[in-house]
């Protein structure tokens, strides 16, 4: 299993690249950065691309609606360059509040963007000219839709890899399938090991039936919150928050794969009272309204034996890396919660 961060949306980029350039020294194989409406992630993993020298660049993860597909591929290939190829494209739909409220974009046709952009980025790499005719996007645009001046281009570089990893966040069980046929790697959110193959499974097993021997095993890449020791459980609070937000304010009633998500693990009642308490503004009880058993099973917070027992739950469930979060008071503290995860590892 490999052990990576995932650093959070805010916070001043150069103490973010300090504390990873110390956790590279530390032996972590990853760093994933989210993009969501804060400063956006390519500025820092370039700077990241710049200060680091083994650790693999993550998007953790760009939605697909707020860049065309070819520009998606050009970043790629740009940062896999300044990163000596060390650079992995993270994607994922995000959700009708970003898309449509922060970009102003239509949230449509999820399923079908997602796989023309995955063939686009690809076809981009290989620096095969774009002749692609699918139903969300027509590169060059038909002379009927544009000046007719349009014409097949290819990449001008050379880049590093033609094949750089695309791992896509997906939930749903139809993302979920078309996630396990066509990627890399697979980024699913708030991770239930125990319970995470009744909610996937199926969806998994059909995705593999279909996909490409020549991708290899679909790499699981799961995020947790990390504390480890004997007084830490004051710590499961600090993750309660951005349950709170997900669960309760990522979309409206009927259109939040979050709290889609928190159901589907059985916490059904909770995940309706916690999205009523958040909607009417009631944030502070929608917070005290997660259960600790939820943010217990989906982090890593506890003595040591417990986090061992957890990573081996993680393990059996599949996952290949891992992305942590620490919960830490400073850079020191995180940087020892890392060292003691990795000494925890099964072998």
């Amino acid at each position: 299993m490999r052990i990576g961060v995932q650093l959070a949306y805010a916070g001043g980029f150069k103490e973010a690249v300090a504390q990873v350039v110390a956790l590279e020294r530390a032996g972590i194989d990853v760093v994933s950065v989210a993009e969501a409406y804060s400063f956006d992630a390519i500025s820092q993993l370039g700077y990241l691309a710049a200060k680091t020298s083994r650790v693999e660049l993550l998007t953790g993860v760009l939605p697909i609606y707020t860049r065309t597909p070819a520009l998606l591929a050009m970043t790629a290939a740009g940062l896999d360059y300044v990163s000596d190829g060390r650079f992995a494209l993270g994607l994922g739909t995000s959700g009708p509040q970003v898309v449509e409220g922060f970009h102003g974009v239509p949230f449509d046709a999820p399923l079908g963007r997602t796989r023309e952009v995955v063939e686009i980025c690809r076809a981009v790499w290989r620096r095969e000219r774009l002749n692609y005719h699918g139903k969300h996007y027509q590169l060059p645009l038909p002379a009927d839709r544009g000046t007719g001046l349009g014409k097949s281009l290819q990449l001008i570089n050379h880049p590093v890899r033609e094949r750089i990893p695309i791992s896509i966040a997906a939930l749903g069980p139809k993302n979920v399938e078309l996630t396990a046929e066509i990627a890399d790697g697979w980024q699913p959110v708030f991770f239930y090991p125990e319970r995470a193959n009744d909610v996937w499974g199926e969806s998994l097993k059909a995705g593999a039936a279909k996909r490409d021997p020549a991708l290899g095993p679909l790499d699981v890449i799961v995020g947790a919150s990390l504390a480890i020791g004997d007084d830490v459980e004051d710590r499961l609070a600090w993750v309660k928050p951005q349950l709170a937000l997900y669960i309760g304010g990522m979309g409206a009633k009927g259109r939040n794969f979050y709290h889609n998500l928190a159901t589907r693990y059985g916490f059904g009642d909770v995940a309706d009272r916690i999205q009523e308490l958040y909607l009417s503004g009631r944030k502070t009880e929608a917070i005290d309204a997660v259960p600790d058993e939820l943010v217990r099973n989906t982090s890593l917070v506890g003595p040591r034996g417990l986090v061992a027992e957890r990573l081996t739950a993680y393990a059996e469930a599949g996952v290949t890396t891992l992305l942590v979060g620490p919960l830490a008071t400073g850079p020191d503290e995180a940087l020892r919660y890392v060292e003691e995860l990795r000494a925890l590892l099964p072998s």
